[in-house]
C-alpha cells in the first residue's frame, strides 16, 4: 500500500440529523447519542485532549488549516468546536505553513503543496487531511515513513458528491444556453437572443465515474439525456446503484477515444494522478464531434491547456464550463476568458452549506475515533 490511510467504515452506520441543523451543543448531544453506533468509546474527546500537545500545552489539540482560500471549511470547524476548549484551529497563509506545522497535531491541507521537507518538520502531526476529495497534494509516501496518517473525506457520504454533481450541471447548462452571450443581450436590452441548445437528446460522457459521475448521471436522466461512462471497475461490488438503469454504454479508459466520438458533451470528474494529468489532449479533443461541449469538475490539470485555447479558437470545441483551472487562484487576464463560450468558476463545486458543515463533523468524528495516540 502506497501509503496510510484512514477507513472511513464508520460512515456507513445510521445517519446523524442534517449538519445544518444543529448548533454546536446540539452537536455535541448528538454525537454523544451516536457513540455507540460509530463505534466512539466514551471520553475520546478527552483522550485526544491528554494524548496531543507538547509540554506546557499538552491538553491542546491543534488543528492547522493552510492557506485563506475555502474558508468556511476554517469558519465551520471553529464554529463547530467552540464548545471543545481543548480543540484549537488556526489557518495560515501557504508561505507559513512550513514555520508552523511543527506546532500542530492536524493539517487540514486544502491547495497547499505538502510534500517531504514539510511531512519531515511535523514531528507532533497525527493526521494530513484532505477536507473534501483529492490527494494529489500531499506526499503520502513520506507521511508513511513518519508515520503520520493521511484522510480525505468521502464525497458519497458527505454531500460533496452531489455538491459537485449539481455544479456540473449548472455549468453545462451555462455552456449550452450561451451564459456570458445572454448576459451581454441583459445588458444592450435584447430580448430573444441568444438561441442555445438543451440536454435533452444529448449524448453525455462522464468521464470517471466514481461517486461524482453517479450523481451527475441520476441528474441528466431525466433531462433525456444518454449516458456513456468510463470506469476502471465496473464489477457489481464497486457499486452501490442500479448501472444497467443510469448508463447506456460502459467504457474504460482504453476505449475513451471510441466514447469521446460519440458524445455532444464531456464531463470530467477524474482524480488528478499521474496517469490522468493532460488526458483531455488533442488527440481526445480531435476525435470529439465538432461543437461539442467540455466540463471540468475535476482538477485543471486534466485538460491540456494548448489544446483546448486551440480547439476553441479553430471552433472546433463548442464550448468549455471549468470549475477548477491550470493554476490557481484562476489569472481573471487569462487569454481564454476572451471566448463567449468559455464558463469558470471559482473552484466553488464542493463548496455548499450541506456538504461543508458535513465534512465539518465528518472532521471532528475522524479524531474522536483515532484518539492520536
Amino acid at each position: 500500500m502506497a501509503g496510510v490511510r484512514l477507513s472511513a467504515a464508520w460512515l456507513t452506520q445510521p445517519p446523524l440529523p442534517p449538519p445544518y441543523q444543529l448548533s454546536p451543543a446540539a452537536a455535541a448531544a448528538s454525537w454523544r447519542r451516536h457513540q455507540d453506533s460509530l463505534c466512539l468509546p466514551r471520553g475520546s474527546f478527552s483522550k485526544i485532549a491528554c494524548s496531543t500537545g507538547s509540554s506546557g500545552d499538552s491538553k491542546v489539540t491543534k488543528v492547522l488549516f493552510c492557506g485563506p482560500y475555502f474558508p468556511a471549511s476554517t469558519n465551520y470547524t471553529k464554529e463547530y468546536l467552540q464548545s471543545y476548549p481543548f480543540i484549537e484551529v488556526d489557518e495560515v497563509c501557504h508561505e507559513q505553513v512550513p514555520d508552523v506545522i511543527q506546532n500542530n497535531h492536524i493539517c487540514i491541507v486544502h491547495n497547499r503543496r505538502i510534500d517531504s521537507d514539510i511531512i519531515a518538520k511535523a514531528n507532533q502531526m497525527k493526521i494530513i487531511m484532505q477536507y473534501g476529495v483529492g490527494l494529489e497534494g500531499v506526499d503520502v509516501n513520506a507521511a508513511t515513513e513518519h508515520k503520520i496518517k493521511v484522510a480525505r473525506i468521502p464525497g458519497s457520504t458527505s454531500g460533496n458528491a452531489l455538491s459537485c454533481a449539481e455544479l456540473a450541471l449548472y455549468l453545462t447548462l451555462a455552456v449550452l444556453r450561451k451564459q456570458k452571450l445572454m448576459d451581454t443581450a441583459v445588458n444592450q436590452m435584447d430580448l430573444g437572443s441568444p438561441i442555445g441548445e438543451t440536454i435533452y437528446g444529448k449524448t453525455v460522457l462522464i468521464l470517471g465515474f466514481g461517486a461524482i459521475g453517479v450523481e451527475i448521471a441520476k441528474r441528466l436522466k431525466p433531462f433525456g439525456a444518454k449516458i456513456l461512462a468510463t470506469k476502471r471497475n465496473w464489477s457489481p461490488g464497486s457499486m452501490t446503484c442500479d448501472i444497467d438503469r443510469l448508463v447506456d454504454n460502459k467504457g474504460s479508459p482504453e476505449n475513451m477515444y471510441e466514447l469521446a466520438a460519440k458524445a455532444d458533451i464531456v464531463i470530467i470528474c477524474l482524480p488528478q494522478t499521474n496517469e490522468t494529468v493532460g488526458i483531455v489532449d488533442n488527440k481526445f479533443i480531435s476525435v470529439m464531434k465538432k461543437g461539442s461541449c467540455l466540463v471540468n469538475i475535476g482538477r485543471g490539470r486534466l485538460l491540456d491547456y494548448k489544446a483546448v485555447f486551440a480547439h476553441l479558437e479553430l471552433g472546433h470545441l463548442g464550448g468549455l464550463g471549468t470549475d477548477v483551472a491550470w493554476t490557481e487562484p484562476f489569472d481573471p487576464n487569462d487569454p481564454i476568458l476572451k471566448f463567449s463560450n468559455v464558463i469558470i468558476t471559482p473552484h466553488v463545486a464542493g463548496v455548499t452549506e450541506y456538504s461543508y458543515r458535513t465534512m465539518t463533523k465528518v472532521l471532528v468524528f475522524y479524531m474522536a475515533c483515532n484518539n492520536f495516540q
